[in-house]
Parts: structure tokens; sequence; C-alpha cells
């Protein structure tokens, strides 16, 4: 269907765009930006004055809970999610149940995404089986099969030697390898960060150490090998640190930060509220006052939702035996704006996280027109209005688990921005017509 949107203001950071343009869409592209091209007919025209236009957003980490946890958050209602956050790619980690450690397995996630027609859904395949850290996957054919890299989610692989083999393989085939850094005998039974909040509150600590060694670690195999990989979850000053030192060095290694770590502390925990239960742990302010500069300055690439739903009889314990995770797939933008405004960043730049850049680590299997506007590219954006402030609730969120640190009742934090439409390939995924 040709639609037509109208008198927007339109940013996109990839190419510098932030106008006021009309957005003409045919045959699921982008056929006219600023202009209408001649003979252009539209069938839908949509008045979008007062509003902005984004690419839509990238998010490299979005738990879907399908295969094998439909009961937590289903294919459905996750994308819907997604949709209704102005995300039109997500990554999803391998940590489903069963592992995504064989191409079958991966070919029918892509094919159950596809026939729902709203989101992108692009799967990282498991790099050892059943995320054991022990055999190495067939990485080739699960690439062959959809995958966009290979990580291990939340789960370590013990044995150096085990790493090290995984990122020569990875490294044979220009893979990109995905790893959060967490040393396993030092975080093990860790339920919050190691510090004064942590021992008040007698939970098992997380210390920093555990991420500074394996970054450490992980670095001196990247060297070795040669491989390309992605740091997901940075949690710590000292990460930021090493990470800046590896950079520096020409390692070939990006890195995302989850909405949680930007925004919150470990004092947040307050009275033992499982909702702020989430891995990655929240660490120190000095923690968070390093990641959001990080982010700022580009040693951080990405910001990620860490969308983990998590069922009630699972959140509903006392903090140390519930399940860490919580719902954000939906808040990405919004919490994004909130560190731009609260820091001073230009708002093209912090969206560049959420867009293009972000799209970027995906290196050679990103999308071309992923977190991007521009003609001849595929519709991928949403309508937002960026001055609407909201709070978040079990009934704002689309999402099957309501559960989230940034519910009103907890944080009392107001979100600043509000997605009202959303299209993929130029049809309409997501529609709020109470505020449109």
């Amino acid at each position: 269907m040709n639609t037509l949107i109208e008198s927007a203001h339109v940013i996109d950071p990839a190419s510098g765009l932030d106008a006021v343009a009309s957005i003409a869409i045919a045959d699921g592209r982008i056929v006219g930006l600023g202009s209408v091209p001649d003979g252009f007919e539209a069938v839908e025209t949509i008045d979008a004055k007062g509003l902005h236009v984004l690419p839509g957003l990238v998010d490299l980490c979005a738990r879907l809970r399908e295969p094998g946890y439909e009961h937590a958050g289903m294919l459905t209602s996750e994308t819907r999610a997604a949709a209704a956050g102005g995300v039109t790619t997500l990554v999803c980690p391998p940590d489903t149940e069963p592992v995504l450690d064989e191409p079958g397995l991966v070919e029918m996630l892509r094919q159950r995404a596809a026939n729902l027609q709203t989101v992108r859904v692009l799967p990282l395949g498991a790099l050892t089986v059943a995320l054991q850290g022990e055999q190495l996957t067939e990485m080739a054919e699960l690439v062959a099969a959809g995958c966009i890299g290979l990580g291990q989610a939340n789960r370590p692989i013990h044995n150096p030697v085990v790493l090290l083999r995984a990122l020569q393989y990875a490294a044979t085939f220009g893979l990109t390898v995905w790893l959060r850094a967490d040393d396993p005998h030092l975080s093990k039974g860790g339920v919050a960060a190691s510090g004064a909040v942590a021992t008040r509150l007698g939970l098992a600590g997380v210390p920093v150490a555990s991420e500074a060694i394996a970054l450490q670690t992980l670095f001196e195999l990247m060297r070795a090998s040669g491989a390309r990989v992605h740091v997901c979850g940075l949690s710590s000053a000292r990460g930021v640190e090493l990470l800046r030192l590896a950079k520096a060095e020409g390692l070939a290694v990006t890195a995302d930060v989850s909405v949680h770590n930007l925004h919150l502390i470990d004092t947040d925990i307050g009275h033992f509220d499982s909702r702020l239960h989430l891995r990655p742990v929240l660490r120190q302010q000095r923690d968070r006052d390093a990641l959001r500069a990080a982010l700022a300055d580009g040693t951080i690439d990405a910001l990620v939702s860490d969308h983990t739903p998590v069922l009630a009889d699972e959140k509903y314990l006392p903090f140390a035996e519930s399940t860490p995770g919580a719902s954000a797939v939906e808040l990405l933008l919004s919490l994004c704006m909130k560190w731009a405004q609260a820091d001073g960043v230009p708002i093209a730049t912090a969206l560049s996280r959420i867009t293009h850049q972000a799209a970027s680590v995906l290196g050679q299997q990103s999308p071309k027109f992923a977190g991007r506007l521009n003609v001849g590219g595929r519709a991928d954006l949403c309508l937002v209005r960026m001055a609407c402030e909201w709070q978040v609730s079990p009934q704002t969120l689309h999402s099957q688990s309501k559960f989230t640190p940034f519910a009103a009742d907890l944080t009392g934090m107001a979100m600043p921005t509000r997605v009202l439409g959303t299209w993929v390939a130029g049809r309409r995924v997501f529609e709020r017509r109470a505020e449109v």
C-alpha cells in the first residue's frame, strides 16, 4: 500500500538528516524523502505535523522465549511488544529451549517469525552444543541457516582452551562471536554487585573482577585468534576502561550496555524487590556514570533492551531465589531519550546507538537498510511523539511478562517519548490509535 507521511520531523543519524520532510512509501520501500516523486499516488496519507519519524530501531538483545518458553513470552506477544517500542529488527540470543544449536531449530524460529509479518528476528546460534561450553557447534551450518553470529547468552565457557578453539574456528569463517564477560568462578551464586548494599542486604555478591578478568582473558585470546567479538552487557567502569584500551589497540571488538545498567544502580534494589534482580547485576553509581559516558563517546557501540520475559511464579520469590530478567524491549527508545536528556547528549548521537550504529555491530550479516532511512531502502521506520510523558505499568506493556524495574510504583521514573506507529517493509505493524 502506498503511504505518504507528511510534515514529519525526520531524524536519520546515519545520513545526518534532521529536518521537516515528507516520506513516500511504495512496494515496501522509501521512494521519496523530502519530496514526493512524480506520479506517486497515496492510498493512505498521515499528517505527522509535530511528530518525529525515526529509522526502525535495532535491538541487539531481546529474548522471545520461543521455542521452549512459550508460557513466559510467546513470539506473537514479544514481537508485538518490540513493534510497540519502534523496534523493527532484533537479535535473539540462543538460550531458548531447546538451545539454537542446530540448523533446523534456527530455520523453524525464522519461519515462525516471518509468518507473523511483524518485526525482523535475527537469531544468534549457540557457540557450543547446548551452551554447555564443551563441544563446538557446526558454526558454518548455523550461519547458513540464518544465524547472524554465535554466542553463549549468559552461559560461560569454563575452559579457555575451548574458548580459544571457538574463536579460531569463528575467525576462519569471518564470524562474530557474542560473549558476556563474566568469570564463572568469581560470579558463581552472586545476585547483586559486591559492595556495601549487597553486604547490608545479605546478598551474595558479584565482584567487578569477574568482568575484568573475563575481559582480559577474552582480549588475550582475540589477539591469538584474530577473531571478531561483540561484548554483551558491559556493567562496570573497569570494563569500560579495558574495552577502551582494546579498541585503541585495534582489536576487532564492539560492545553494548543494557538500559537497566545505564539507568539503575545497586541502591535501587531497595527492599529486596525481585524486579531489580537482573543480569548483569546493577553496580555502583561510578560504574553507571562510566557506562553513560562510554555510550556517549562511542566506546560502547550500542544500547540494548536485554528484554527477558519472566513468569510471575519465577519473580514472586525471595530476591536471591527469583529468576533474573525484565521486560524492556518496548521501553528502549524512551530510556535512550531519557539518558540523552539527562546527560545533554545530542538526539542524533543517542539515536545512533539504537539504529545504524547498533546495526553496524552485525557486520556483513547486517541488513543494509537496518537503522537507516534512504530513498530506495526498505521502509522500516517509526512515528514518535518526542514530548509525551507517560508512566510504565503492567497495563501499558504489550509483553506477556509485566515485570520491569521501570514500573511507576517502583522507581517512579516517567518515560519521555511514545511510539505511535511502526512500519516494517512499508507495512504498518503497530498503531497506537488513541494518540495518533
